[in-house]
């Protein structure tokens, strides 16, 4: 599995012969990527923000996933036609991969203002194989988390019975988590790899990165911090 960071929340994620684009927001000082170079098979939107969902109309030949009230959204805003809506708790089978939607503690208002909402915004695990009871040690399974506060969901439903590898966390404070909160996410994650995400993108969230690679050591978890440069790759599950 290759993990791209394009800045922000914005990944690309690879497996196999399938591509999938997280919140595709590439107007961020840590990319330099020209989104007409990024092909994804399918594109998947947290929430509603416009700081996550503002490029999706760039990606049409692209399959869209979000809540219903998101991907109707895009769909009569932004004119996204190929759209599945899913809600908390889904597992949908999507070319050589699974896609289980989690909740994300956040606000979900859409970008036409305070009076619309997208509904309750989300996380996705995704994974090479379709979650069971049953552990599976040969698959790989990465966990965006999304814009989020700390929530006991971490601890209690997604480390036990999704079983992330990798996870990338918001850091980036005001809005979200910062370092601190986010190296306890990581620690209830049991996670191999954390990575920071949504920071630096405008002057509220500027961190330092070093913080929240101390964090998540403080914890003594055994997770490796990732700082990734923007547009870098990173493999697990080799």
């Amino acid at each position: 599995m290759d993990l791209t960071w394009h800045g922000h929340s914005t990944w690309t994620v690879e497996i196999e012969d399938t591509t999938f684009l997280i919140d595709p927001f590439f107007d961020n000082p840590h990319t330099d990527t020209d989104p007409e170079e990024v092909d994804p098979d399918h594109v998947l939107l947290t929430h509603g923000h416009a700081d996550h969902i503002g490029d999706v109309d760039r990606f049409r030949g692209a399959h869209v996933v979000g809540t219903p009230e998101v991907t109707g959204y895009v769909t009569d805003e932004y004119g996204v036609e190929d759209t599945t809506g899913m809600n908390l708790g889904g597992t949908v089978e999507l070319g050589d991969a699974f896609v289980t939607m989690v909740r994300a503690d956040h606000t979900n208002g859409l970008d036409t203002g305070y009076g619309a909402s997208g509904g309750t915004p989300g996380g996705y695990v995704i994974s090479e194989t379709k979650p069971t009871q049953e552990a599976d040690p040969d698959s790989t399974t990465f966990y965006h988390a999304g814009d989020t506060a700390l929530m006991s969901e971490m601890r209690d439903v997604i480390a036990p019975f999704l079983e992330p590898d990798a996870a990338a966390v918001p850091a980036g404070d005001h809005f979200t988590m910062g370092p601190a909160q986010a190296a306890i996410a990581v620690d209830w994650l049991d996670v191999d790899y954390a990575f920071p995400m949504h920071y630096d993108s405008f002057p509220p969230i500027e961190i330092e990165t070093d913080d929240f690679v101390r964090e998540v050591r403080a914890t003594g978890s055994d997770a490796e911090p990732v700082v990734l440069d923007g547009d870098e790759t990173f493999t697990i599950g080799e």
